[in-house]
């Protein structure tokens, strides 16, 4: 087998304040680019030269170069940001995340507390439309982003007015656990098995805003089981775990959509935890029977999606290749 060919190659950045973050503490993100890349990085002032097998070379200039321009844009770099613009500099979707394909317009987000960008190639498609589509499906595994950047979404068209409402639901099913009396009202009660949203929220609003929302009805946080009998008009919609909603429930909570609304709904179809399985879940019977319909898309996730941890993208493609 020929050995790779090796190159050394050098890059400058102008803006010198923005070198500590993109260096890390300790340098921990020229060692995790080096570390998951296979190259050598070494730091001269504003120039750093890279040197490894040529193709590994020119994937770290690029994931510096995005680096460096999500700093520059005044966005947060940690290491999980870091791991995936690397996970990214394979694909061929990476060149205008930020500047938009085809002179088009940016793919982000924007939140009163951040501006959020794809982390992975599957999520270009998807905040694509949220942006456009009426009703989305997002399958995938955790991790992927698809409650988090439905939120994130929400939230913007709260911001911007258009629409006057967040409708966040889930059913209250326990995974695989009994959790037996639960205490207090009825929120007390269902508030465990919406956390997940909540967090999404004070991620993209401050929690002062997120508190008067909730108490004055503009941001509804329900298990699926409210959701009957009601129209729901001038709305952004979002079920989350629909895995776990019978076909009836699902049927219900798609036929809430009214005027000027936006539904998405997300799930997981390999963690059913309703009785029956994967034979009563309402999540594959809905997509079986939309998918391709005028108004309806679906994003389909895959381990390679996964923003978390590695690790975690490492579990869920172990989990799904021995099928269990």
């Amino acid at each position: 087998m020929r050995e790779a060919r090796r190159a050394r190659v050098e890059v400058s950045f102008e803006d010198q304040s923005l070198l500590v973050p993109l260096f890390g503490q300790f340098d921990a993100n020229l060692v995790q680019v080096e570390n998951r890349l296979g190259v050598f990085i070494s730091a001269r002032g504003n120039h750093l030269q890279i040197e490894g097998p040529e193709d590994a070379v020119a994937r770290a200039r690029d994931v510096l170069t995005r680096m460096y321009d999500r700093l520059a844009l005044g966005q947060d770099l940690d290491p999980g940001a870091v791991e995936s613009l690397i996970a990214m500099s394979n694909e061929p979707t990476l060149e205008g995340i930020v500047r938009g394909q085809d002179g088009g317009a940016p793919i982000m987000i924007r939140t009163r507390r951040k501006t959020i960008v794809p982390r992975s190639a599957g999520q270009i498609p998807y905040m694509r439309q949220l942006a456009s589509t009426d009703i989305v499906f997002a399958l995938g595994p955790a991790g992927t982003g698809k409650t988090y950047l439905a939120v994130a979404q929400a939230v913007s068209q709260l911001i911007t007015g258009s629409v006057q409402r967040l409708i966040l639901s889930r059913p209250a099913v326990e995974a695989g656990e009994k959790l037996g009396f639960l205490p207090g009202d009825m929120k007390d009660k269902v508030d465990p098995y919406l956390r997940p949203l909540y967090d999404a929220l004070y991620d993209c609003m401050p929690p002062e805003q997120v508190e008067r929302h909730l108490a004055s009805g503009v941001i509804e946080v329900a298990p699926i089981a409210f959701m009957r009998g009601r129209t729901l008009a001038d709305s952004f919609i979002i079920l989350d775990e629909a895995q776990n909603t019978t076909r009836e429930q699902m049927k219900m909570f798609l036929t809430r959509f009214g005027q000027n609304s936006r539904m998405v709904v997300c799930g997981d179809p390999r963690q059913v935890d309703i009785p029956g399985g994967d034979a009563m879940s309402g999540l594959a019977d809905a997509v079986s029977k939309l998918e391709g319909v005028e108004g309806i898309a679906v994003s389909h996730f895959t381990a390679a999606d996964v923003v978390r941890h590695p690790i975690v993208g490492r579990i869920v493609e172990a989990y799904e290749g021995t099928g269990s």
